[in-house]
Order: structure tokens, then C-alpha cells, then sequence
């Protein structure tokens, strides 16, 4: 095996020992601990960067592309394996971008607000990256509660009754998504005798007729486990109190967490129920399409009913999930390669919206808030006369910087050219109305663009409020290292429409080998083991 193959295991240990090394230090040695998980973060990075550059070094078909890591060194399915494919990869790079982001971000002041901040932050990496790498459905749950532990951490972490109450119920809703997911991966052990998601898509066409309704209904049981995550429509009731009531920081990175649930949902239903699935093929389609119109028509109205910023966002992750789960729901290649690019742009727009919440929320009184929604809905009794005579007023320099980077935010989560989010929302409905006559999907396109609507108008408002409303304001105090890790994300959707024709071209392949699966199959069921020293040195 080459030194890449080895690499295949690094994003799953870095931040593992990280994490392990930080808790040998005391609390109040900020700076330390500080250069310890920046020094992590920066290496995932790279890593990941590398890792992606390996996966793209195949054919666009995908044959070449997927590599196979055997823990243990025994071969699957009787072993654990980690496995790398395009989709893997780019999940890897997407979380810690928006990692480094995050934590850059909290090193002005969050991470001193509260202990353990940093072993929390690496462990929720450590869960992350092994839920994109694992290779069967025992991992994927261990993975999972990994990063779920961490991610209740986060969400407590800081202060205030709001936030304590918002992630109580966070809490309880994902202890509850594990339970479903035990009972469902039992269901599907049962009938199949296995985990291994390859080993799976070549038994489950076998399966018995009379044990064929037990195996779907461990796969809707495990399905529903998921779509609470994906916070899909009405089991994403939680989501955007939870992520509004969170620290900026942890909300920036928890905007990658409700995509987990997405990845899993469009892995497992291409490779499990694909085409060659036989009688269980496109198992619970529907169901995502319908249920993610339903989430997308929920979110916008969210989103055109939020008065504050952060509640605004919360309900734009669930029409981000809602869009992917239609698109996963229509299992068309072309729809899936849209709703990629799709996922990218808007994970980073909302990530980045999250972080500049809190710059912009500084500068505003909580009573100029409401005083700006009461004069909004009953008017303004001023008279003409008693009006100020400044009709022209300098924007000092940080609300200038604040304001074009809520603008970048605006176009990207509307859909608005000239950013990233118009390229995926037009790659998405070329895909979705090219020849084709189906009343469903032009229902789903006519949601995706009144959610568009819906976010111009609730971002238009918003800004309005902050930036050009005439009731008085301070100017915030905002440090480098808290605009530079918005400004970055921003640069990385700005780096998606330049190179909007390499991107789509990545999202191509990926969605082609997706929809290939035995590429995958085969990648991971002919993995051999590892000759050891004395094997080597005897031949």
C-alpha cells in the first residue's frame, strides 16, 4: 500500500490524538491549546485537499477512483474497511473548510468562554470524518454517536437559559434518531447478515420475497434516523431553534451536520436501492421527493416569517436539506450532480451567514429591534418636520466590510448571479425541466425558485434593518480574526464560480459513479489483505 492509501486514515486520527493531547493541559493555558487545534485543523486541511486530488486521479467513469482502507487488515466484509471514493473526498475537504473557519473564528473569545472547547471541536471532527470514510453501517453508528457526544457539548457550550433549553431538546431529539438507527441496522443484520454497505447491495437482491418487509422496514426505520438529522419536514421541527440558540462558531460548523444526514440518505439509497437492487429498487424515492418539497415549502415560509437573523438562517438549512432530498428522491445523474454543487455552495453561504450573525448583531439594540418591527407593521407616526436633517451619512469602515460580506451572503443563499448559488440553483433546474414532463418535477422547481424569492425578500429586510434603518446604532468591534474566516468562506463560493466548469466537471463524476455502484462493490469486496513482514520477506 502507498503512503496515500495510509493518508486514507489520517482524518479519522488527527483530530483523535488532537483531541487526547489537549486534554493533558490545563484549562487555563488558552494559547497552547489554542496553537494545538489550529495546528490540527490546518494539517486536516491539507490532507483532505491531497486525499480529493487522489480520488479525481481516475477515470471520469469512477473505476479508478475509490480506495479501499482494511483496518485490522482483514478483507471485507468480515472486517472493518474505510473507504474513499469522489463523494467521500469531497465531504472531507467541505468539513474542514468550514472547520478552519469555525475555529479561527472562536479563538477571539468563544473558546475561553467555557471548558474543553477544543477537545469538543476535535472530537466532532474525528466523528465527521469517519462517518464520510466508513465503509459499514456498525462504524457509521459509532461514528455517528461520536460526533453527536461532541456536538451536545457544543451546544451547551457557553451561556444563557435559551440556549440550555434549546439544547436540552437537541439532546433528547438525537438520543432518540440513535435509537431509531439501532433498531433499523438490527432489522437489516437480521434479514441479511451483514453490514458491510457493499456486502449489502450484492445480498439484498436475494432477499427473499417473505423477508423482503422486514428489510424495508429496517430500512425506513434507519432512513427516518437520518432525516431527523437532515431536519427533513416535520422531523427538523427542532433544527433552527437549536442552531440559532448555539454559539457562532459551533452553528458554523453544525451547518455540515444536517449534510451528514443527507450523505448517508444518498449513499445508501443509490447503492443499496439502486437500479440493480431488483424488487426493492428505488425503495422510499417518493417519499424523499415529496418530503423534500415539503421541507422546502416549510423553510421559506420560516425564512419569510423570521425577524431575527439567526432564526432566518436556521429555517435556510432546512430548505438547503429539503432541495437535496428532492433531488436524492428524482435518483436522475444529472439532478444529483446540481444538487452536489448545490450542497457545497450552500453549506459554505450558510456557515459563513452564521459567523457574521454575531459582527452584525453587535452594532444593534435589542429595543431599536423591536421599535424597527413595530414601525415596520403599524408605520411611522413621525411628522415630516421632525424628521432628521442629515439626509447623507459616512458608513464607517467595519459596517462597510460587514455589509458587502452580508451582501455575498444575500446573492448566494437567493440563488442570484453573479455567485456560486445562481450556478447551482441553474445546474438543478436545467437538470430538473430538460425533457421533462412530469408535473412533480416542475412543482420542485417552482418551490426552488419562490424559496429563492423568499430569501431575497427575508435578506433585503434584514439588511435593511441592520445597515440602512434610521434608528441609531453603534459601530461593532470586530477583531481580523473574526472577518477573515467569513471572508474566506465567501472567497471559496467566489473560487466555485470561477472555476464553475472544473467543479461541475468533479460533480459529474462523482454523480456517475454514484449511480454505478458496483464500481464501489468491487473496489470494496476484492480488497485482499496486507502481506505481513515475514510473508513479504519468505517471498
Amino acid at each position: 500500500m502507498g503512503w496515500t492509501s495510509h493518508l486514507l486514515i489520517a482524518p479519522i486520527v488527527l483530530p483523535l490524538v488532537a483531541g487526547a493531547l489537549l486534554l493533558m493541559f490545563d484549562e487555563r493555558r488558552h494559547t497552547l491549546k489554542a496553537a494545538i487545534s489550529l495546528a490540527s485543523a490546518l494539517t486536516l486541511l491539507v490532507m483532505t485537499v491531497v486525499l480529493l486530488r487522489f480520488a479525481d486521479s481516475g477515470d471520469p467513469a469512477g473505476t479508478a477512483t475509490t480506495s479501499v482502507y482494511p483496518l485490522g487488515n482483514w478483507p471485507a466484509p468480515f472486517g472493518i474497511v474505510l473507504v474513499l471514493d469522489r463523494l467521500s473526498a469531497l465531504m472531507l475537504v467541505l468539513t474542514s473548510a468550514l472547520a478552519l473557519a469555525a475555529l479561527v473564528f472562536s479563538l477571539a473569545r468563544w473558546h475561553k468562554s467555557g471548558p474543553h472547547f477544543h477537545t469538543l471541536f476535535q472530537l466532532l471532527l474525528m466523528g465527521l470524518n469517519g462517518a464520510f470514510l466508513t465503509g459499514d453501517l456498525f462504524n457509521l453508528f459509532v461514528f455517528f454517536e461520536v460526533l453527536l457526544a461532541a456536538s451536545y457539548g457544543l451546544v451547551l457550550y457557553g451561556s444563557g437559559q435559551p440556549r440550555v433549553r434549546a439544547g436540552l431538546h437537541y439532546i433528547a431529539i438525537n438520543l432518540a434518531a440513535s435509537s431509531l438507527f439501532l433498531i433499523g441496522v438490527s432489522l437489516i443484520y437480521g434479514v441479511t447478515g451483514t453490514l458491510n454497505m457493499a456486502d449489502l447491495a450484492l445480498k439484498i437482491p436475494a432477499v427473499p420475497a417473505e423477508d423482503r418487509m422486514l428489510l424495508e422496514a429496517g430500512a425506513a426505520v434507519l432512513g427516518i434516523a437520518f432525516l431527523v438529522k437532515a431536519g427533513m419536514w416535520p422531523l427538523g421541527f427542532w433544527l433552527p431553534t437549536a442552531y440559532t440558540a448555539a454559539a457562532a462558531p459551533v452553528a458554523a460548523i453544525f451547518a455540515i451536520l444536517s449534510k451528514v444526514g443527507v450523505y448517508v440518505i444518498l449513499r445508501l439509497s443509490l447503492l443499496l436501492f439502486g437500479a440493480d437492487a431488483g424488487a426493492t429498487a428505488g425503495f422510499g424515492s417518493s417519499w424523499l421527493l415529496f418530503g423534500g418539497m415539503a421541507t422546502i415549502a416549510f423553510g421559506a415560509i420560516g425564512v419569510l416569517a423570521s425577524q431575527a437573523m439567526g432564526r432566518l438562517a436556521g429555517f435556510y438549512v432546512l430548505v438547503s436539506s429539503g432541495t437535496l432530498l428532492a433531488a436524492i428522491g428524482m435518483a436522475s445523474v444529472s439532478v444529483t450532480s446540481g444538487a452536489l454543487y448545490y450542497m457545497v455552495s450552500s453549506t459554505l453561504a450558510i456557515s459563513a451567514f452564521f459567523l457574521l450573525i454575531e459582527l452584525v448583531e453587535r452594532a444593534q439594540d435589542p429595543a431599536a429591534n423591536v421599535l424597527a418591527v413595530t414601525m415596520e407593521a403599524y408605520g411611522d407616526d413621525m411628522d415630516e418636520e421632525e424628521a432628521p436633517e442629515e439626509v447623507g451619512l459616512a458608513i464607517p469602515g467595519t459596517l462597510a466590510v460587514l455589509g458587502l460580506c452580508f451582501v455575498g451572503c444575500a446573492l448566494l443563499l437567493a440563488g442570484l448571479p453573479p455567485l456560486s448559488g445562481f450556478i447551482a440553483k441553474f445546474a438543478l433546474l436545467t437538470a430538473m425541466i430538460d425533457g421533462n414532463e412530469n408535473a412533480r418535477m416542475w412543482v420542485l422547481a417552482a418551490l426552488l425558485l419562490l424559496s429563492g424569492l423568499s430569501a431575497m425578500i427575508a435578506m433585503t429586510r434584514a439588511g435593511i434593518r441592520t445597515f440602512w434603518a434610521p434608528i441609531e446604532g453603534t459601530v461593532p468591534r470586530v477583531r481580523v480574526s473574526e472577518i477573515v474566516p467569513v471572508g474566506f468562506l465567501l472567497v471559496l463560493c467566489l473560487v466555485l464560480t470561477v472555476q464553475g466548469g472544473s467543479v461541475m466537471r468533479y460533480m459529474d463524476a462523482t454523480a456517475q459513479s454514484l449511480h454505478t455502484p458496483m464500481n464501489y462493490v468491487r473496489a470494496v469486496m476484492s480488497t485482499a489483505q496486507v502481506p505481513g513482514p515475514k510473508a513479504a520477506e519468505s517471498q
